[in-house]
């Protein structure tokens, strides 16, 4: 599937969507609407790596219709909240590189266990 198929929320055409929120609630429904968006768009496009470095120029952090970006220390923030709830995890120390889990691993691995136990391939009781 590719980007063009993505369907962006309301709050992808809201410019100050793009701007970290100065107010504590805001803000942190504000991350939370951005962590439920870069899941999806990473599941709809088969996307698990995220450089920060090339952020300005993936259309989930810019927004060529309205002229807007996210920072990249605004993404590696983001970025820190998902690996907060297992859903992502820097693969270098500056933090430039993540890997990003649309699932946890816990679910991943619960996924993959129901699956082989399910085909009977799994004798484990």
């Amino acid at each position: 599937m590719g980007e063009l198929d993505v369907e962006w929320p309301w709050q992808y055409s809201f410019p100050p969507f793009f701007t970290l929120q100065p107010h504590p609630e805001t803000r942190a429904k504000q991350v939370a609407a951005w962590k439920t968006l870069i899941l999806s768009y990473c599941q709809k496009t088969k996307t698990y790596l995220l450089d920060v470095r090339e952020a300005e120029q993936m259309p989930l952090f810019n927004n060529s219709a309205i002229n807007r970006k996210l920072e990249p220390k605004v993404v590696t923030s983001i970025l820190s909240e998902l690996q907060k709830s297992g859903n992502a995890a820097s693969i270098d120390k500056a933090k430039y590189r993540w890997e990003v889990y649309w699932h946890t691993l816990e679910e991943w691995a619960s996924m993959i266990y129901d699956y082989i136990n399910n085909k009977g391939v799994c004798k484990i009781q």
